[in-house]
């Protein structure tokens, strides 16, 4: 007999799948119809077009650019999950321990990024014996200051080139659907800290749940701290998308990157295939340049792909500290 429940959540799950598909679906075809539109007017079509613009790209310099990049990140990357899980989880461990998993994850994260942080959990648990919930715990803080760090960076980039984010509202309101944004998620954050130290709502068990055993240890100097960590790779971003546009003869400034990329980074977080919000937004913020839109997706799959090969590299080391020595 089929259990309704079951038989309910696998429906869901399909639809949910079926309108992520139409959406990433919708949203190349609009950036279809504006390439198109941008090459008609030089006499091509679209596939023309884009063939014509990776072909004048300089590749080689792109590389030299990217390679190092992709290396620099995952160190970052490695330095600030080894910081969250010395804090909360196992303050014993070495930042050597941790870099041949957070490599492994990112073969993991090629099909399913949650799955790829799980590797992470399945170490801390067979290694160090921390309970599943509670390790999972420190990767929500490290999401969440993720998406704070990107409020922050791109909140900078906006007071400081806001002329710039009122040139590219042809299609949307961005400054104040960007104001707003910012004003919601800076208000939240003192709601945050109140709560999960237990001055705010005392009686609520909420925040004695195993999985947000991180949030109730952090403390203010905590995020600044992460953030802190973090924030070489968002800088290193800015700078290597500006670079990279350049070599693909897309003329674009530093602010312009500083006030767009945290946000088109947000973007590629909603659970859509080929991050296909990412890919549309930067078409809405550079309207002159739909074609960005194509280079996006060379750029997120060149840094997967990459990352994926570090991984590999590290995969043995993995391995050996998962399945061998836990044994």
């Amino acid at each position: 007999m089929v259990d309704p429940k079951e038989s309910s959540s696998r429906i869901m799950s399909i639809l949910f799948r079926a309108v992520t598909w139409v959406l990433a679906f919708g949203c190349f075809y609009l950036v279809y119809e504006r390439i198109e539109a941008v090459a008609a007017l030089d006499g091509l079509t679209a596939l023309q077009y884009l063939v014509k613009f990776f072909t004048d790209a300089n590749w080689t310099l792109w590389l030299a650019l990217m390679i190092p990049y992709s290396v620099f990140f995952f160190l970052v990357d490695s330095h600030v999950t080894w910081r969250v899980i010395k804090w909360y989880n196992v303050s014993t461990i070495r930042f050597v321990n941790v870099l041949p998993i957070r490599a492994s994850a990112y073969i993991l994260s090629l099909v399913n990024e949650q799955v790829g942080k799980g590797a992470m959990t399945l170490y801390l648990l067979k290694r160090h014996k921390v309970p599943g919930w509670k390790a999972l715990s420190s990767m929500i803080i490290i999401a969440l200051v993720e998406v704070y760090q990107l409020l922050l960076f791109s909140f900078v980039g906006v007071v400081v080139y806001f002329d710039l984010v009122v040139e590219a509202s042809t299609t949307l309101p961005l400054p104040q659907i960007l104001l707003t944004v910012y004003a919601i998620a800076f208000a939240y954050f003192p709601l945050h800290l109140l709560y999960f130290n237990g001055t705010l709502l005392p009686g609520s068990s909420l925040r004695d749940k195993p999985i947000l055993h991180a949030l109730r240890q952090a403390r203010f100097v905590d995020y600044v701290l992460i953030v802190l960590f973090k924030a070489p790779n968002m800088i290193g971003a800015v700078i290597v998308y500006t670079l990279a546009l350049e070599l693909f003869s897309v003329e674009v400034s530093f602010g312009q990157m500083l006030a767009f990329l945290p946000v088109i980074f947000l973007a590629a977080a909603l659970p859509l295939p080929f991050h296909a919000g990412a890919l549309l937004l930067w078409t809405v913020l550079f309207p002159e340049f739909p074609e960005v839109g194509a280079f996006s997706l060379v750029m997120h799959t060149f840094f997967v792909l990459f990352n994926a090969v570090i991984g590999m590299i590290f995969l043995p080391k993995a391995n050996k500290e998962l399945f061998i020595e836990s044994s």
